[in-house]
């Protein structure tokens, strides 16, 4: 398996026999990596509705097929585009062909700009992926909230996706915390530096985390981690 960091909160998971892409933010921004056109995918994972976090999920999805999956207001939306979804909610999950989803709860807000006006997009939500004997953890965006203690304690997370950008999610202090909660064996920083609010410094976080026996990567956009290295 073969996981690519794409930038922002992007990430890009081969199995082998599916490709699946999570919070696809490639066209408009300046720390991705690659081009939306020319990106692969069967499944794409939704967080929430910020336009930073399903931008390319549309045309990717028309393009390659994909079906989106995302919390039910958010799936319904894309669903009434003639787009292929399913829409689970908070604690729910699914043994898709690639494996077992289940959302989790985020701290955030959801919701789509159209002509101005926010649309509400149903509550965010954190990602939870067991697939091919591992379980990865992709966050979303959110804050620090106590119940990722039980996301660490029911499954053993071999991989966690966190955002540290602080001001719009947890900074670096929390996301140290959360990591400790979930008790993760990897994690990779996600959301910072793509804009001028949230600019942190990734490899000062992953020393943070080493110093506390966990293991990290500051993963620049289009980088990769292979399953074999989180056995």
């Amino acid at each position: 398996m073969k996981i690519t960091y794409l930038g922002h909160s992007t990430v890009h998971i081969d199995t082998g026999d599916y490709k699946l892409l999570i919070d696809p933010f490639i066209t408009g921004n300046p720390s991705s990596s690659g081009k939306a056109d020319s990106i692969q995918a069967d499944y794409i994972l939704l967080t929430h509705g910020h336009s930073d976090h399903i931008g390319d999920a549309e045309p990717i999805a028309r393009r390659t097929g994909a079906e989106i999956i995302a919390i039910v207001e958010l799936a319904n939306y894309f669903a009434n585009k003639g787009l292929k979804t399913s829409g689970l909610n908070l604690g729910g999950s699914f043994p898709f062909p690639f494996g077992r989803l289940r959302l989790t709860p985020a701290l955030h807000t959801s919701s789509i700009e159209v002509e101005g006006t926010n649309i509400y997009m149903g509550v965010p939500a954190g990602i939870v992926l067991e697939l091919d004997g591992l379980t990865i953890y992709h966050a979303g965006d959110t804050a620090l909230f106590s119940d990722m203690k039980l996301i660490g304690e029911r499954r053993r997370i071999d991989l966690a996706f966190l955002p540290i950008g602080d001001y719009f999610t947890m900074g670096p202090e929390d996301a140290l915390t959360a990591a400790k909660w979930l008790q993760a064996r990897h994690v990779v920083p996600i959301h910072y530096n793509t804009f001028g609010l949230i600019q942190q410094d990734g490899d000062l976080f992953v020393r943070t985390l080493k110093e506390s026996g966990i293991q990290g990567r500051a993963l620049m956009p289009g980088e990769f981690i292979q399953s074999s290295e989180l056995e």
